[in-house]
């Protein structure tokens, strides 16, 4: 049978074709546009999704035998606030999880309702890209369209409700929203209050692996496939590409460098950090997982080097840095060129570089802010080894994983073995993999991503470079503390 696997991301769906023993037989990727109507805002029409998922899929199957594909699982990104009407119309464009409006709203739940209140209500902090300060911000400057809402969904589940009719969402991207209880997987009514949003507004909750429907007929015929092909709930993004790196079960790790960098580790147990550090999410597996986020990740690499060096060729620029220098830089980097979420949750933080001299090279400079980024990663781990969680090594995936020099630094820096992967596909493979096992082609999501989910290199920390990075790691540890009053101030 086959599999269709769907990553609903900020500037893409990216969709891919998964046989049943997870062989990848093709990938197609559809655009769709991102509009910033003032600064800071980010939205996207929902229907701009739907339309370039459907013709997505008519051309991702168009040379397979469709009566072979038999499910749909879609990972796709967190935190956007999608309100439909009574007529099942949006009523305006998706405010995305990286749309910075709700500053007001964000602080008023954290000051005023209180951090230590929401951390009970949902096992989480406010933070401006999260679902729930969308919608008090809705409510103050937009109250006739708030008026109006009668759903209340995630991009995913938006097109989940397009294929199957079935207002649904998962127990992942539902626990980024601010208005669930993780703990006991329910929504929070105290959360819904605060809001002023009513539980039959909200989705109906699955796990991930669970069947939501099957096609409606008139999504199977736009999509050329049987009615009988099945829609399982999916996963916000992190979570679908934990699936699809085989991070499941208990105290796996798998540490993502893209864009955004995020170090996810998962869990049979419900836990929450005392200072909301980490956040505290439901995992697509039917468990629980903690997850760290940097705001920038590969991305000050790509800022170093293409706006700051000017220069494509990152392996030449890299190949200077030798194992001998490896734990000795004099010059460290603050990677919070947009601020930063864990652990520190400061979006007035900025990019720092530290300890520069005379003698300061090109080279020590780019090794800074690859170790920068590793040192970033690991203030989350440590948080997370603070509440006893014993992490023996972690995959790696993302754009920035392709150096190997990268994957070096983080092995060592963080002092794990590190595991480099087969397939790099993420949410999408992940989507598939949920869809392979709704459908009953395996019996769980650990034992279907054991089964598909290979590892070809490891890199072992050496325990010199280890030890000197330590070192280095205990100075890196104390430059924010120091600095973080001096970040309003420059900013005015």
């Amino acid at each position: 049978m086959l599999y269709i696997g769907v990553d609903l991301g900020t500037s893409a769906v990216k969709l891919l074709l998964m046989d049943e023993k997870g062989a990848i037989q093709k990938i197609v990727s559809r655009e769709y546009p991102l509009a910033f109507p003032n600064p800071g805002w980010s939205e996207q029409n929902p229907e701009d999704w739907l339309k370039e998922t459907v013709a997505g899929i008519r051309e991702l199957t168009a040379e397979c035998d469709r009566s072979q594909i038999a499910g749909i699982g879609c990972g796709g990104q967190m935190h956007g606030l999608v309100v439909l009407d009574k007529d099942d119309k949006v009523l305006r464009p998706a405010i995305l999880w990286n749309d910075g409006r709700t500053a007001e709203e964000t602080e008023y739940l954290n000051t005023v309702v209180g951090k230590e209140t929401l951390s009970r209500y949902t096992a989480n902090i406010a933070f401006a890209g999260f679902t729930a300060p969308k919608l008090l911000w809705m409510r103050k400057h937009e109250p006739e369209l708030f008026g109006r809402i009668e759903k209340i969904m995630l991009p995913k589940d938006y097109l989940n409700y397009m294929l199957t009719g079935v207002h649904c969402t998962d127990v992942s991207d539902a626990s980024g929203m601010l208005l669930f209880d993780v703990a006991h997987k329910c929504w929070s009514r105290e959360m819904l209050d605060i809001c002023g949003v009513k539980e039959s507004q909200m989705a109906k909750i699955f796990e991930s692996y669970e069947v939501v429907g099957t096609l409606k007929p008139d999504m199977a015929q736009a999509l050329g496939l049987p009615e009988t092909v099945k829609v399982c709930a999916g996963a916000g993004d992190n979570a679908a590409a934990a699936v699809g790196t085989a991070t499941v079960g208990d105290g796996r790790c798998n540490i993502s460098l893209g864009t955004s960098g995020t170090i996810f580790i998962s869990s049979e147990h419900f836990g929450v950090d005392p200072h909301n550090a980490l956040h505290a999410f439901a995992h697509a597996d039917g468990h629980y997982h903690l997850m760290g986020c940097m705001l920038s990740a590969a991305s000050c690499n790509k800022w170093w080097m293409d706006e700051i060096i000017g220069t494509k060729d990152y392996a030449a620029e890299q190949s200077p840095i030798t194992d001998d220098k490896l734990g000795r830089n004099h010059v460290f980097f603050l990677p919070y060129l947009m601020g930063e979420r864990s652990p520190h949750n400061d979006p007035s933080a900025r990019g720092t570089f530290i300890g520069l001299t005379m003698d300061a090279s090109r080279a020590d400079m780019t090794q800074a802010v690859l170790e920068g980024v590793a040192f970033g990663m690991r203030d989350s781990l440590e948080v997370a080894r603070a509440l006893g969680l014993h992490i023996p090594r972690s995959k790696i995936c993302g754009g920035g994983a392709r150096s190997p020099l990268w994957r070096k630094i983080f092995a060592n820096v963080l002092n794990l073995d590190i595991d480099v992967l087969e397939t790099e596909e993420g949410p999408g493979y992940g989507g598939a993999i949920l869809a392979a096992v709704a459908c009953g082609e395996y019996p769980s999501v650990e034992a279907a991503a054991d089964a598909l989910v290979h590892v070809t290199d490891t890199v072992h920390p050496d325990p010199e470079i280890a030890a000197r990075y330590e070192a280095q790691y205990q100075k890196f540890r104390a430059i924010y503390p120091t600095v973080k009053d001096l970040f309003p101030l420059l900013q005015g």
